[in-house]
């Protein structure tokens, strides 16, 4: 809208992105009765108060507003019998404050914002399926663009930028098995590492707690929104011991440490 010149590069085609395999919901404290302030807490308190609390304001404070832009745009969150915005629990939340699609909600936004992409294709440039290999950095340390290679037909190429923005997602690819895609192998990490930025927080990678044992497919939050228990090998549910507030809907870390000491105690099965 501003008049800038925009290239988006993407090693696979975008909607096979991996946010195309987010099933439960995104979270935003848009009903009346809810509030920014108790969803940054909640973020807070579950992130073992180890979250940057400015980041967490920032987010909680925009989701509402970035929530109704998504569905203005036209993705088609769940409605409740009234016709309203309808939400579903989520584990370490107060509220119910996640909204979904289905369990497509991640492959929805995808869609939508593909579709934004097309309306815009005059000012906005598509390279997909353009592998990044490297950042490219000027004589004054800068960066200045980043090179590539076309999937296609395996030739290089430079693209120059004013600014670059590195948006490549997670790692998981470091752990086998993973419920990541086999396209989240840390690429942006690595190449800003090779150029020298300061990376922070590297330790800090999300578990999701339920997965089909040693196949990696995940198993949605959602199931455990709407009631799911989890027992360990004596039939024991076992979350009980170790969240009896939220039980299945402790917070993702609490809820995978509680399935390791069980697991580690010969209670898995």
């Amino acid at each position: 809208e501003a008049g800038v010149s925009v290239g988006i590069i993407s090693k696979v085609h975008p909607i096979r992105s991996h946010s195309n395999a987010a099933q439960g919901g995104i979270n935003s404290a848009l009903a009346v009765d809810d509030s920014w302030e108790s969803h940054a807490f909640d973020t807070v308190k579950g992130s073992d108060y180890l979250g940057d609390q400015d980041a967490i304001e920032v987010m909680c404070r925009e989701a509402p507003d970035e929530l109704l832009h998504l569905e203005h745009i036209g993705v088609t969150f769940h409605r409740n019998e009234k016709g309203e915005l309808g939400t579903r629990a989520f584990g370490g939340a107060s509220k119910a404050r996640t909204y979904y699609v289905a369990d497509i909600t991640g492959q929805a936004i995808m869609h939508v914002l593909y579709e934004q992409l097309m309306k815009y294709s005059d000012s906005v440039a598509r390279y997909e399926e353009w592998f990044c290999t490297a950042l490219a950095m000027d004589e004054q340390g800068e960066c200045c663009g980043v090179v590539t290679r076309n999937i296609a037909d395996g030739s290089m190429q430079l693209f120059s930028a004013k600014s670059v923005i590195i948006a490549t997602g997670g790692n998981g690819q470091v752990w086998k098995p993973t419920t990541n895609a086999l396209i989240c192998t840390g690429d942006g990490i690595a190449m800003a590492y090779r150029v020298g930025a300061k990376l922070m927080d590297m330790e800090m990678i999300q578990y999701h707690p339920t997965t089909l044992a040693g196949k990696g497919f995940l198993i949605t939050e959602g199931a455990r929104g709407e009631g799911a228990h989890l027992l360990n090998k004596n039939g024991e549910r076992f979350m009980e011991k170790y969240a009896p507030n939220k039980m299945e809907l402790a917070s993702r870390d609490v809820v995978s440490r509680a399935e390791q000491t069980e697991i580690n105690e010969g209670r898995g099965f």
